[in-house]
């Protein structure tokens, strides 16, 4: 292929994937509340691990790589359970839970497509519900200024802001194909440069950062490896894996390629192993991104070479830290009028793969309704586990966590443990209407 096209689609899928790779860590860094500097290199190495992971997936080999036009990027089912780490153990213990997180997938890989019993559409759906919906406060916190902020609420935050997402639905509503997928990105760029013009834009990150950096391992200091952080972070290792499963199938469907259980496993494996490099380099956990699987069925172009020009692009921008600086200076409505967006899709696909649920079921209804209902209610009464040891409270404070262990134990409860029972009394329960 001609090397400009290649540049051209490589950066294509760079773009589709930019606003989502770079959206978390700005999120985790301010409610964390990091300086500029460390921001800073939060968002460098998270762009330099999504090269880096992408580039392990890409690759398929005899252990690791599903060899399919994957791009990854940092998971947004980690970040609010990121966030309740941080504030409840600090940074050590987040990135001692995502270096365990990873080494449990790699573990599970060669197993996982058994335990997919555990995670059918009416738990992952329910799950990816409650994380697009215990993610809106933080939408509408930075709407209106950010929690804090001096002038929140104020009328100029609140304009600037719906001014962000009335020009994204605008890209939505009249173009299609490759604006419609980076909207969300435009948007932010035309929030930013309207902001610097109304005086709301600093910058002083930019000029500060360096142009060269080394990824560092580390860079928070040591892990530490809490039981209760690391539980939580294997359950948001382990919906991801769920989400990546179907996001393999449709690009194998795509390509032509059946998979193998082995294929299966490689991908796996390779996401585990993008997980512990997250964690030694202080970054996130890696999962599929799907927005970039819409835009290989756009071009047309199926070839992994493109995506491995996507994964060195993305490693050569985590190199340098001024092109990280500039993501650091959006203000905080136009960051809350993007993820209005983003995180509202992120609640529609939950939505989409509850389609699949029979509605039928009152036990399917139930399922959803406690554990959307208490993804909700802690989000809502963040209090509510208060006086719980703060061992647990880790569980219980998180909305998505709460949610997601709700619909976990559920569908055990109803469609796991009385399955053998519900096809012994079906037979019994006939001969007695045929009687």
């Amino acid at each position: 292929m001609n090397p400009m096209k290649l540049f051209s689609l490589g950066l294509q899928h760079v773009l589709a994937m930019y606003a989502g790779a770079i959206i978390v860590p700005l999120i985790v860094g301010s409610a964390l509340k990091l300086s500029t500097e460390q921001l800073t290199y939060l968002v460098a190495i998270d762009l330099f691990m999504c090269g880096i992971a992408t580039l392990l997936q890409v690759w398929k080999n005899q252990f690791f790589g599903i060899g399919l036009p994957i791009v990854l990027g940092c998971t947004f089912t980690a970040v609010g359970p990121i966030i309740a780490i941080g504030q409840h153990y600090g940074m050590s213990a987040v990135y001692g839970a995502i270096i365990a997180a990873g080494v449990f997938v790699v573990i599970v890989a060669k197993y996982f497509s058994k335990l997919r019993t555990f995670f059918p559409p009416i738990v992952t759906g329910s799950v990816v519900t409650v994380i697009g919906l215990t993610l809106i406060p933080a939408a509408m916190n930075n709407m209106a200024g950010g929690q804090g902020a001096k002038d929140f609420g104020d009328i100029s935050n609140i304009a600037l802001s719906f001014g962000v997402l009335l020009f994204i639905i605008f890209l939505y509503r009249f173009f299609t194909g490759f604006i419609r997928s980076i909207a969300i990105l435009l948007g932010m760029v035309a929030g930013t440069i309207v902001a610097a013009w109304m005086g709301k834009v600093d910058l002083s990150a930019v000029s500060e950062a360096s142009w060269f950096h080394m990824p560092r391992l580390f860079y928070f200091g040591m892990p530490m490896f809490n039981i209760t952080a690391i539980l939580t972070m294997i359950l948001v290792a382990t919906v991801s894996l769920v989400e990546s499963t179907g996001v393999y199938f449709a690009l194998s469907d795509i390509c032509k390629r059946p998979l193998t259980d082995k294929d299966l496993a490689n991908g796996y494996r390779a996401e585990g192993l993008a997980i512990i490099l997250g964690g030694l380099f202080n970054a996130f956990p890696y999962t599929t991104y799907s927005q970039n699987v819409g835009l290989l069925q756009l071009s047309g172009v199926k070839t992994r070479q493109v995506i491995y020009v996507a994964g060195a692009m993305l490693v050569v921008l985590g190199l340098i830290p001024k092109i990280a600086a500039m993501t650091t200076i959006i203000p905080a409505p136009v960051l809350g009028g993007a993820m209005v967006a983003m995180f509202g899709m992120v609640i529609a696909y939950g939505i989409k793969m509850l389609s699949c649920v029979e509605f039928t079921s009152q036990e399917n209804l139930f399922i959803i309704a406690c554990s959307v209902g208490m993804g909700l209610g802690v989000t809502a009464v963040p209090n509510l586990f208060a006086e719980l040891p703060s061992s647990i409270r880790i569980l219980t404070d998180n909305g998505i966590v709460a949610g997601s262990v709700t619909a976990i134990l559920l569908n055990i409860v109803f469609n796991v443990l009385p399955a053998k029972k519900r096809v012994q009394s079906v037979p019994s329960l006939h001969e007695q209407q045929v009687s």
